[in-house]
């Protein structure tokens, strides 16, 4: 039960930095955290699964492949491979390194959703936590 309560408490912050962090480069790295997080306990992950009713009506399969991309973008920059990610990883990429040299055009799409990202943020971590302690 301890180990739970860890995960728990670790997705808490990892939550709350999401929230704190100002829209800047660093907002997108703490979702990445958030993410990667949820994808290294499997009892978290397993929690967002489509086959849950619940998630279905709420649509979080979806909100959570929408951050899942920034997770992805921001893995995906920090390899250099010569395997071919796609046009849709690559576009991830760019948008992801725009804001990284500070870049904030409402032309890239992943500034413009900035505050829809930390509202999806939100909404899975409710999924995961019903009861928060705040």
């Amino acid at each position: 039960m301890k180990l739970l309560e860890k995960v728990k408490s670790d997705l808490d912050e990892k939550f709350q930095k999401v929230l704190k962090t100002p829209a800047s480069f660093a907002f997108f790295v703490a979702i990445h955290d958030f993410i990667e997080h949820i994808e290294l306990n499997s009892s978290l992950s397993n929690s967002l699964s489509s086959k849950i009713k619940p998630n279905q009506e709420l649509k979080i399969p979806s909100k959570y492949s929408c951050l899942k991309q920034i997770y992805q973008g921001l893995e995906d920059a920090g390899i250099k491979s010569n395997v071919d990610l796609g046009h849709a990883r690559y576009m991830v990429i760019q948008d992801l390194n725009k804001i990284r040299n500070e870049n904030f055009s409402e032309s890239n799409s992943f500034w413009k959703k900035r505050e829809l990202f930390r509202k999806l943020t939100s909404e899975i971590y409710e999924r995961l936590n019903p009861n928060p302690g705040f």
